[in-house]
């Protein structure tokens, strides 16, 4: 298995580098959101005769950029401080005390005293999906949140792979990545709410020009970058979570020597992972978000039915005997009961 370890560490490092310069990626989308937002008002407010619209916007988002930048950076120091309190608020988590359940707590403590990992905060969700996540960017703020639903349907050593699922996120540095790409992906939509507001109700001091004959132009090559901006914004959010979660799996299986409760975790809550009014960017953060289906491709997180296959073939994992009892949903337990995830049933079943 060192040989594996050794494989699973250098693909979190090389991971770690590629997220960093996608969040670089994600800044830089700021800024280019913000020049499609500059460009449609321009088009849609005019511009002084003899301008064009483009060089108008080029030279408003030049000097705007500064305050762009410190606008941005402010958000996401902002985000930083205070993104458990905001993710809390959201979801409508609380904080869950050791004397109201001593035996998660003991199993959290038990993980992170194994690895030597700062204890991170408990907190748990009234509602009866099947989910968990972690948050925070450093150890004063590291939070693992629980769904009633998780705790009420899994097995004592199914919750401990989901906790570990979820401190691996936090000792590989994903969470950290996840909460910034989150925060900046709310820049992203602030300033295109931004862009057609102004454009909306900046029609009565707009300016006419017999010179700004590109103006619908202007209008459509703006809105058209932002929507750019803001689809690769969603895209980079994707990559950062979906390669993750096999990671965090794997990291799961590495702190409890237990990969049939990992995968016997992930089945049970296949197709009941969605909480009630949660965002989607909060979602990407969960152990579980899509659906297992055609839909897969567009998914922030690997199908459940890819997890399981990778938790049997590289970590040993067995399917549990009987699929049927563990309310699937159809698409999965046909997959897994009719050739298990490599095209065959189990040889040991």
């Amino acid at each position: 298995m060192s040989g594996e370890a050794f494989g699973l560490y250098t693909h979190i490092r090389n991971n770690r580098i590629r997220s960093r310069l996608l969040l670089a990626g994600l800044f830089l989308l700021a800024w280019l959101a913000s020049f499609g937002g500059i460009l449609a008002a321009t088009g849609f407010m005019g511009t002084p005769r003899g301008v064009d619209p483009y060089t108008y916007a080029l030279n408003t988002f030049i000097v705007a950029s500064p305050f762009i930048t410190v606008g941005v950076a402010i958000w996401i120091f902002i985000g930083y401080q205070i993104n458990v309190a905001i993710i809390g608020a959201v979801t409508g988590a609380r904080g869950l005390e050791r004397a109201h359940a001593p035996k998660l707590y003991g199993m959290l403590e038990n993980l992170c005293i194994s690895r030597g990992i700062t204890m991170p905060r408990l907190m748990i969700i009234e509602d009866q999906a099947l989910n968990a996540f972690a948050s925070g960017v450093k150890d004063s703020q590291f939070t693992v949140t629980v769904t009633r639903g998780l705790l009420d349907h899994l097995d004592d050593a199914e919750i401990e792979a989901v906790l570990a699922h979820e401190l691996t996120h936090i000792r590989n540095g994903d969470v950290k990545l996840m909460v910034v790409a989150v925060v900046i992906a709310g820049v992203l939509s602030f300033l295109s709410e931004v862009a057609f507001r102004s454009m909306r109700f900046s029609g009565s001091s707009s300016r006419s020009s017999s010179d700004n004959k590109g103006a619908g132009a202007a209008i459509l090559i703006g809105l058209l970058i932002m929507a750019v901006a803001g689809i690769l914004a969603s895209v980079i959010r994707f990559s950062l979570s979906r390669s993750r979660e096999y990671l965090a799996d794997a990291g799961a299986v590495e702190l409890t020597k237990n990969p049939d409760a990992m995968i016997s975790a992930l089945l049970k809550i296949s197709g009941r992972a969605d909480i009630a009014g949660v965002p989607s960017g909060i979602m990407d953060m969960c152990i579980e978000n899509d659906p297992d289906d055609m839909s897969d491709i567009f998914s922030t997180h690997p199908s459940i039915s890819k997890r399981v296959q990778a938790l049997v073939g590289a970590a040993g994992g067995r399917l549990p005997p009987r699929l049927n009892e563990m309310a699937l949903r159809p698409p999965l337990t046909a997959i897994v009961e009719a050739r298990g995830p490599w095209g065959a049933r189990h040889p040991n079943e």
